[in-house]
């Protein structure tokens, strides 16, 4: 039995949270749950969003799933997502998109993988006020950042059969920091001549996926980059209620849905819980535990293909728990 460290979070966190956990009971999952609160919820009690306790929880076991933790938005507490990252050197995030059939979009056939790199660029945190009149926030891009996402984005491409690597930039204008990221990459490409390869400069390869996203495949890039064109993918195949994400170091792995805390509809069981199973899911896959992974993947395609147990946001009328409930039939009926 292996422990993971779980997180609700804040505001729909909960309830998503709960979802995975009778999913995991109902698939008997040999996984044992060990829960930690962060964010909004205990920081009158803490007086912090990040306990020590969540950290050494973390530490200890090695993995995580998280549900959305609130980030205030110009003041207050500092993100948990990004110092959480930042603490445990979780330098890859992972985020993949694909297409899910039943769910409606404009797309179809959507599958590719955004590799962003997750410690340093603009997210460093480095910024100050300049007197009363300006602000400024430095741009860091390092070598060693810069290869090991690369290296991180071939090895997955190698992993999964992927065929083709693009590297996400704005060299043209940013001819040193981006530059030092492209030099970097393609480096790192060298070593996986197998792996087909280019490269966009932002701004065209946005325009690309919004014409043709079925063409992309695993596209690897800087932290602001990755954060933009990851939440313009989600679009592509039903928004942020349906994507999983993971955040990998060289030892600690955190998997977490991606989307807000929704505090509008918390506690109202109307949550769509998909994005924090689909992250559940690659959590799986990670532990290797890939029969149970399959199984749970393969009754929430099957609820959606059917169509009749969608959640609000996805035009249907189901609750959170009938949502969970009937993903628990297709998966105890498929035995």
């Amino acid at each position: 039995m292996r422990t993971v460290t779980l997180i609700p979070g804040d505001g729909i966190g909960p309830e998503i949270s709960q979802s995975v956990v009778k999913i995991f009971e109902a698939a008997k999952v040999p996984i044992k749950f060990e829960i930690v609160e962060a964010g909004a919820k205990v920081m009158d009690q803490e007086n912090t969003p990040l306990p020590q306790g969540v950290l050494d929880s973390i530490q200890k076991n090695k993995v995580a799933l998280k549900g959305p933790i609130t980030t205030p938005i110009g003041s207050g507490f500092r993100s948990v997502n990004v110092a959480l990252r930042q603490y445990f050197d979780l330098y890859a995030n992972v985020r993949p998109v694909k297409s899910i059939k039943g769910v409606p979009s404009r797309y179809e056939e959507v599958d590719l993988i955004i590799v962003r790199e997750n410690t340093e660029d603009l997210y460093a945190g480095i910024e100050h006020k300049i007197g009363e009149v300006a602000a400024e926030s430095i741009k860091v891009i390092t070598k060693k950042a810069s290869d090991r996402i690369a290296k991180y984005a071939f090895t997955l491409a190698n992993q999964q059969q992927r065929e083709k690597v693009t590297a996400v930039h704005k060299a043209n204008i940013m001819k040193l920091s981006d530059g030092l990221f492209l030099d970097c990459v393609r480096d790192i490409r060298e070593q996986y001549p197998d792996i087909e390869y280019d490269e966009q400069i932002v701004d065209a390869m946005c325009m690309n996926l919004v014409l043709h996203p079925e063409s992309s495949d695993v596209l690897v890039m800087g932290n602001l980059y990755g954060d933009i064109l990851s939440d313009l993918c989600a679009g592509f195949v039903g928004g942020l209620g349906l994507i999983p994400g993971a955040n990998i170091g060289e030892e600690i792995a955190i998997f977490e849905a991606v989307h807000g805390s929704a505090p509008s509809i918390a506690g109202c069981n109307q949550a769509n819980p998909t994005a924090l199973i689909q992250s559940a899911i690659m959590m799986l896959r990670h532990l290797n535990l890939l029969n149970e992974a399959n199984r749970i993947e393969a009754a929430l395609y099957a609820v959606y293909e059917q169509g009749h147990d969608l959640t609000k946001d996805l035009g249907g009328t189901a609750t959170t728990t009938q949502f969970t409930d009937a993903l628990i039939a297709k998966l105890l009926n498929n035995r």
